[in-house]
């Protein structure tokens, strides 16, 4: 579990991986928080676009905001409660432009985003909402709290996969970011290890 102890512009997990070209993605992670606040659960980020894939909780409490390709939609009448741990997906596919989210199994509405392939040097950023490539910090966007689990796919789960995942059940993986293979040493940074 990564813990992010207080409010800060410096502390992240930063994780990279050799892919550079997605046409489509899904991104699954628990969350625990008693922020009232916005904050970034997930920053994906190329030299083309800070918010290529940015999953935001909104300032009011019923609001998630999925970024693709700096393309913001918002998700009303989510049921983010706080000192509660919340899984939360995403899912996107370049080829139907579609986005979805799915809080604690539930999904929302499909939303239509955008239909341009992520390209460039991924640069993956929890805790932080990043507005560079890599970096550019705002403390009053940053994540307090706990976080699990995360794992990133190149292609969109299905939903009973993706309610496997919120039951704690047997996953295949993510091919991308897969949470079980981050902790074997020298494989993850942390600009702030807690």
């Amino acid at each position: 579990m990564f813990t992010f102890p207080q409010e800060t512009n410096t502390a992240q997990v930063r994780l990279t991986t050799s892919r550079q070209n997605l046409r489509a993605v899904t991104v699954c992670l628990r969350s625990f928080t008693d922020l009232r606040r916005a904050h970034s659960l997930f920053s994906l980020a190329t030299p083309s676009a800070f918010n290529d894939l940015l999953i935001y909780k909104e300032r009011t409490g019923s609001e998630i905001s999925l970024n693709i390709r700096n393309q913001a939609v918002i998700f009303a009448g989510q049921d983010y409660k706080l000192n509660t741990w919340h899984s939360v997906c995403s899912t996107w596919d370049s080829a139907s432009g579609l986005v979805q989210l799915w809080l604690d199994g539930k999904p929302s509405i499909r939303r239509f985003s955008s239909v341009s392939n992520i390209n460039g040097a991924i640069i993956i950023v929890l805790g932080q909402d990043q507005d560079s490539h890599g970096g550019a910090f705002d403390i009053n966007q940053s994540f307090v709290g706990m976080m699990s689990d995360v794992h990133m796919w190149d292609y969109t789960l299905s939903p009973s996969e993706i309610q496997n995942y919120t039951d704690d059940l047997n996953i295949t993986p993510g091919n991308v970011l897969n949470w079980r293979a981050l902790f074997v040493p020298n494989r993850w940074k942390s600009a702030d290890r807690r």
